[in-house]
C-alpha cells in the first residue's frame, strides 16, 4: 500500500501543512467573524459548492456502508477500494496501546479539505489482516461569531471541521493506517503510518492519572500586559484568573495548552476560541484555563514550565481534570465542538 506522500504523524507537521495549503486556498479568510447565533454549528459552514452538505454528510458515517475486511489484508481492502485518494494529514501524535484518538484532515491535489463519510482501517503492516472500519465522524470547528478571534477558523475558512475516530491498538510498534472517504457512489483511499508506544512509554499524564499541580500563568502574572500570557487576539483574561494549583482538587477543570499566534496555522485558533465558547456554557461548572507554550512568546526559548511538567512536546493538548483531581479525558490536536463538550462532560 503506497502513500501518495509521506505519512504525516507528528501536529507540528500537520499544522505546517495545514497553513501552506490554506494560503493556496481560493476562499478568502476573514478577520474575527460575526454574528452567530446559536445554531447547529454545521450551519455555518459556507454552502458554495455544496461543502456544507459535505460536511453534514461526513458527520454521520455509517460502518455498514464502507468494505468489511472480512479477513483481508490492508493492501486488499486498498485495492478493493481502487481509487487512491487524497492525503492523510494527521492532527495527532501520540498513540499508546488500547483505544486512542486518532483525529486528521483529508487533503486533496489542489490543497482543499475533503469532507465525506469516512472510516480508518489499521494494520501492523499493510500485509497484516486489517482491522476496522472504524468510523471518523467530522467535527466542526466554527464557534459562534462572538467568541472568534482573528487567528481563528471563519465562515470562509475551508478548514472547517477535523475528523477523529477511536482506534484501538493492540501492541506497540509501527502501524500503518487507511482512510476511505465516502463521495457519492465513489470511495477514496488514503494512507500514512504512525508508531503506536506502550504504556509506560508515553510520561504524558493519562486519563485516570492525578493531574500535575502545576502553576499556570495568571493576570496578576502578566503585570499588565496580557499578550505576554495570550497569544490570542483578543486576549482572554477570564482563562487566566487563577493558577491551575489554585483550583486543582477544588473543582473541575478544562486545562487547555495552546497558543493561537505562534502554531502558524489555524488549528490552535479555533481550539481556544471553543474553549471560550464552553467557558460561557459550562463556567458556572467548571473552570477553563488557557496555557501558552513559549517562554517569553519565542519559540527559540523553549517550552514554558507547565508544558515540562505535563511532558508535552506538542500542542493543542486538552486536559478534563474533575472534582478529585484526576484526569478524565485528554486530547491532542485540533479538536472541535462535540469533541470539546463531550470531554467537558467526562469532568462533571
Amino acid at each position: 500500500m503506497r502513500a501518495r506522500g509521506p505519512p504525516l504523524p507528528s501536529v507540528r507537521m500537520f499544522r505546517r501543512l495545514a497553513f501552506a495549503l490554506l494560503a493556496l486556498s481560493v476562499a478568502v479568510l476573514a478577520g474575527c467573524g460575526g454574528g452567530g447565533g446559536d445554531k447547529d454549528p454545521v450551519e455555518r459552514v459556507p454552502a458554495q459548492g455544496g461543502l456544507r452538505e459535505r460536511v453534514r454528510a461526513a458527520q454521520s458515517p455509517d460502518a455498514s456502508a464502507f468494505p468489511a475486511t472480512a479477513g483481508k489484508t490492508l493492501q486488499q481492502v486498498a485495492d478493493g477500494v481502487g481509487a487512491q485518494g487524497p492525503d492523510l494529514a494527521l492532527a495527532s501524535s501520540v498513540f499508546t496501546t488500547g483505544k486512542n484518538r486518532l483525529a486528521f484532515g483529508i487533503i486533496d491535489e489542489q490543497g482543499q479539505f475533503v469532507y465525506g463519510p469516512t472510516a480508518i482501517y489499521v494494520a501492523p503492516t499493510a500485509d497484516a489482516p486489517a482491522r476496522g472500519p472504524y468510523v471518523a465522524p467530522a467535527d466542526v470547528l466554527l464557534t459562534q461569531g462572538r467568541y472568534r478571534s482573528k487567528q481563528a477558523a471563519t465562515e470562509q475558512d475551508p478548514f472547517s471541521a477535523v475528523y477523529a475516530a477511536q482506534v484501538p491498538f493492540s501492541r506497540a510498534g509501527k502501524w500503518a493506517i487507511l482512510a476511505v472517504t465516502s463521495a457519492g457512489d465513489k470511495q477514496t483511499a488514503s494512507t500514512g503510518s504512525i508508531e503506536v508506544l506502550k504504556p509506560d512509554e508515553d510520561p504524558i499524564p493519562a486519563v485516570g492519572d492525578p493531574a500535575p499541580k502545576v502553576k499556570t500563568d495568571t493576570v496578576a502574572d502578566a503585570k499588565g500586559d496580557l499578550r505576554s500570557i495570550d497569544t490570542r487576539d483578543p486576549p482572554l483574561p477570564e482563562m487566566h484568573k487563577k493558577s491551575f494549583d489554585q483550583l486543582v482538587g477544588k473543582q473541575p477543570v478544562a486545562l487547555l495548552f495552546a497558543t493561537p499566534q505562534l502554531c502558524q496555522s489555524r488549528v490552535c485558533g479555533p481550539v481556544t476560541d471553543i474553549a471560550a465558547q464552553m467557558q460561557a456554557k459550562y463556567g458556572d461548572r467548571m473552570a477553563f484555563i488557557h496555557q501558552e507554550v513559549y517562554e517569553d512568546n519565542d519559540p527559540n526559548k523553549g517550552l514554558r514550565e507547565p508544558l515540562v511538567r505535563f511532558h508535552l512536546q506538542t500542542e493543542p493538548w486538552l486536559f478534563i481534570v474533575d472534582r478529585s483531581g484526576k484526569i478524565t479525558s485528554r486530547m491532542e490536536g485540533s479538536v472541535g465542538l462535540k469533541g470539546f463538550e463531550d470531554a467537558i462532560k467526562t469532568g462533571l
